[in-house]
């Protein structure tokens, strides 16, 4: 006599576990980042070419060295801002103009979890970033000090706070602000940024007192981190992981207290 097998079909409601749901909005943040092609532009097509151009060209004193071995470190860094920063503040406010963020409001995703999953997409963006520019970089000459190496591996924690720190920002920016006042804001923020971080132009060309409030930015603290890891072959980068720190801990901090889902 065969055993007979019974079925609870009892209805079981509640929330999923926060770590499946974070999961699910994170692959459908990928997919709306993959698809956009305003956000490929900024995140790909942008860094690829300056770096390009700035390694090629002498269009800015580097001092000694490679021009490539200066400007790969700061794209680099530029592609965290551009997808921590600038392309999620810009697509997370125009979310919350049309309503997007009101409905998964309503969701059980909590609004930390929301963060993290925006945090976790941008993430695996950052991932295709990294490989793409370091194979342009290495295709161009570049040669990243003593290669693989256990001071090269500072890098990852270097990213990893600078994309909580970028990230923190943006959501905070798009939280609280008009998607029109995040627009112009956030491209705003990246052309400054841009232009005064260390990214293009080394730091020490600016007056002493200058550099000194300029280095305590996250996308300098960012670039000069992993321009001493991955070009001039430092240590420990304590200063620049600090700075970076701070900015993540305050950021994230203000944006889970202010950020509103309308």
């Amino acid at each position: 006599m065969s055993a007979i097998t019974t079925l609870d079909l009892t209805p079981r409601p509640g929330a999923a576990p926060l770590h499946r749901m974070v999961l699910a909005q994170a692959g459908a943040e990928i997919r709306a980042m993959l698809r956009n092609g305003e956000q490929l532009l900024l995140t790909m097509i942008i860094p690829v070419l300056l770096l390009a151009g700035f390694s090629a060209a002498p269009l800015v004193d580097v001092g000694g060295g490679r021009r490539v071995d200066f400007v790969a470190p700061g794209i680099l860094a530029l592609a965290v801002m551009s997808t921590a920063f600038t392309g999620q503040a810009i697509a997370t406010g125009f979310e919350r103009r049309y309503g997007v963020l009101r409905r998964l409001g309503a969701t059980p995703l909590s609004r930390m979890g929301l963060l993290l999953a925006k945090t976790v997409a941008v993430v695996a963006v950052e991932a295709l970033q990294v490989v793409v520019i370091t194979v342009v970089a290495l295709a161009l000459g570049w040669s990243p000090h003593g290669g693989p190496s256990l001071g090269a591996l500072w890098a990852v924690p270097l990213l990893l706070l600078g994309t909580a720190a970028f990230s923190g920002l943006g959501l905070l920016m798009a939280g609280t602000l008009r998607a029109e006042a995040t627009l112009a804001g956030a491209n705003l923020v990246y052309l400054v940024l841009l232009g005064l971080g260390g990214v293009l132009f080394p730091l020490d060309r600016f007056p002493g007192g200058v550099r000194q409030v300029l280095e305590l930015l996250p996308i300098s603290a960012l670039t000069s981190g992993l321009r001493a890891v991955l070009s001039d072959g430092g240590g420990f980068p304590g200063g620049p992981l600090l700075v970076l720190l701070c900015w993540a801990v305050a950021a994230l901090a203000l944006a889970a207290r202010t950020f509103r889902w309308e």
